[in-house]
């Protein structure tokens, strides 16, 4: 008789690193490990920031982030991946060129590697993460790659070419920007103001469909971003419609935000509130 030992489900972030802990790689590899999964990771950028702002980044040679995610690749049996800030154009091309190499092997004869992709390029503080430059490659080389990719409003507004301010502005924005880049789009609108709600908008062909929850007064919700792309991601690797995968991700996120916790000057989002084991798939 022959034993299938089942897999540990791995998943790669390949993101900035948050000096504060709440956001980008820090946030990523938290929400795996919340839901279950092994994560890995890809650094390709360094911030000096927490909650309050970012003072400075800087990115890694592309090259570095290259091998970062030809190692992982090499190794793991990656399920799905995260993309966040990926700073400049030169970085770009290098993580697009490893992932294709990647997602060629992998998806030969295998589904299709789950990718979501979070295009940081504004904080919710305002701070410019993406290199002006870089946006063009973001869209020609990454986003071709992505199951799905989630602007918040600010992005979403540079990429669409649109003001987005209402709620329905977020179905607008998104079905603009599926028409440039025929990607499943999901427009976050947790900032619009004056709502009861947090409402997202998904737009990946046919009728805009909208994702609420409970809006939060007075949370913190730095880091909502990546962990909400990051939770998706999850799902979508273990099997989860993309509808599914993102109601799924939302309420995770809620809670995280429902459960912070004080640190240092306020409060942060838990990803722990009540963590899974490691699951075999």
């Amino acid at each position: 008789m022959t034993y299938v030992i089942p897999r540990l489900p791995v998943a790669l972030t390949i993101a900035g690193s948050d000096s504060g802990g709440g956001a980008g790689i820090q946030a990523d590899l938290k929400t795996f490990s919340a839901l279950g999964v092994f994560g890995t990771s890809a650094i390709t950028a360094i911030t000096a920031q927490n909650p309050q702002g970012v003072a400075a980044v800087q990115g890694v040679e592309p090259q570095l982030a290259a091998q970062q995610i030809a190692q992982v690749m090499d190794y793991f049996k990656v399920g799905a991946v995260k993309i966040g800030l990926l700073y400049s154009a030169e970085i770009i091309h290098a993580v697009a060129e490893a992932l294709e190499q990647a997602i060629a092997q992998r998806n030969s004869g295998e589904e299709k590697l789950p990718v979501v992709v979070d295009p940081v390029m504004i904080a919710t503080s305002g701070a410019r993460l993406l290199k002006e430059d870089a946006v063009d490659a973001l869209g020609k080389r990454i986003f071709p790659l992505a199951s799905l990719i989630t602007p918040n409003m600010d992005e979403a507004a540079l990429l669409s070419g649109q003001q987005v301010n209402t709620d329905e502005h977020l179905a607008s924005a998104a079905e603009e920007i599926y028409r440039r880049y025929g990607v499943p789009v999901l427009v976050k609108g947790g900032h619009l103001k004056g709502n009861d709600e947090a409402i997202d908008a998904l737009y990946e062909g046919k009728a805009a469909e909208y994702f609420a929850a409970p809006y939060l007064l007075q949370v913190d919700s730095h880091g909502a971003g990546c962990t909400l792309s990051s939770a998706i991601a999850v799902y979508l690797m273990r099997g989860f419609p993309l509808a599914d995968a993102i109601s799924e991700g939302k309420n995770y996120l809620h809670q995280a935000l429902a459960n912070s916790l004080p640190t240092g000057k306020g409060d942060t989002l838990n990803h722990a509130f009540a963590p899974l084991p490691l699951e075999m798939l």
